[in-house]
């Protein structure tokens, strides 16, 4: 099945961590997105985050590029180095100049240096594949896993911005059978301008307990991932997320539920109930739009209106246990 692997078959995975080295601040582990290294003798540590990209077919090298990058700046780190593995379905040379350009221009934009990699032709896949891993230095590592009880939840731009635009483009047709306006449509393709949270994380992280950028599967992913990851609980208030005209029209027209499917773009932070105000502050002098969505809370045993265990997310009221699949999949199927 297309997506995310289940917790346990994840949990295989990240048992096989290879040799013990002390220098691994941070290793794999569910909820976090990027590994933090300590570069003995600097104050900085090294941030390294790995992701592949290859539904969005109409821009696979640009998406690819802020995917990877978004981990490293989600993590406190400012992102600096790439390496680009691509595997192409066939040799036609205009597939390959229109993949490698959307990655050049990207890449230069977020002022990120493109250090190696591997390209290779592999027919056995139907569209172009980007493999990407970004590395970024910091002095203060920022974890999916920081979140306290107290903390409110703050989320930039709104939900689903990278599923719209990939809506917009990959599903036009759909979209505008279904009674999407053209007008509508062209601006939601230019969500694409928008999926970075690089200058959003660089905002907050000073603020910030926890940070987590939303993709696969959404905000509610990004949810379940962090009150996971702070052995904590999450509750959130539906209403108070925010969710662009232009998102609303494309996930309806196509039966998206907004907070279940690609969200970069959008950057989940806890911030302590007396740093909001800074946190806020910053991300509007960036020209960063931010809703307070909601709050973390201590686990208990779900009665006498308790939260339940760690780990959960309370969507108005309502428990959810396990990340939902990507609500887009469907469509590509």
């Amino acid at each position: 099945m297309t997506g995310k692997l289940g917790p346990e078959a994840l949990a295989e995975v990240l048992a096989a961590t290879g040799a013990d080295d002390a220098a691994v601040e941070a290793g794999p582990a569910y909820g976090e997105d990027a590994a933090a290294i300590d570069l003995t003798g600097t104050a900085s540590t090294l941030v390294v985050a790995a992701d592949p990209l290859s539904l969005a077919a109409d821009a696979v090298g640009e998406l690819a590029v802020h995917v990877a990058c978004n981990d490293v700046a989600a993590s406190g780190a400012d992102p600096r180095w790439l390496t680009h593995t691509l595997f192409l379905p066939d040799g036609d040379p205009a597939r390959r100049r229109t993949v490698t350009e959307q990655v050049d221009a990207t890449a230069r934009e977020l002022g990120v240096a493109i250090v190696g990699g591997h390209t290779e032709v592999l027919p056995s896949l139907e569209r172009p594949l980007c493999s990407m891993t970004a590395l970024g230095t910091t002095d203060r590592f920022v974890s999916s896993g920081g979140a306290a009880p107290g903390d409110r939840l703050l989320l930039t731009k709104g939900a689903g911005i990278e599923a719209t635009a990939i809506l917009a483009t990959d599903f036009r047709e759909r979209c505008a059978e279904a009674g999407v306006s053209a007008a509508t449509l062209d601006a939601a393709a230019g969500f694409l301008d928008e999926v970075s949270v690089v200058p959003d994380a660089a905002a907050v992280r000073d603020a910030a307990t926890a940070m987590h950028d939303p993709t696969e599967g959404g905000l509610l992913t990004a949810l379940v991932e962090t009150a996971s990851a702070s052995e904590a609980v999450l509750a959130v208030e539906r209403d108070r997320v925010p969710v662009r005209p232009e998102t609303e029209a494309c996930c309806d027209a196509l039966g998206v539920d907004p907070l279940a499917t690609f969200g970069s773009g959008a950057l989940l932070a806890a911030v302590p109930p007396e740093r909001v105000s800074e946190a806020t502050d910053a991300l509007d002098a960036a020209g960063i739009v931010v809703g307070e969505i909601g709050e973390v809370r201590a686990p208990g045993d779900g009665k006498d209106g308790e939260p339940p265990e760690a780990g959960a997310v309370l969507l108005d009221g309502e428990r959810i246990g396990e990340a939902p699949r990507d609500e887009l999949y469907p469509l590509w199927e």
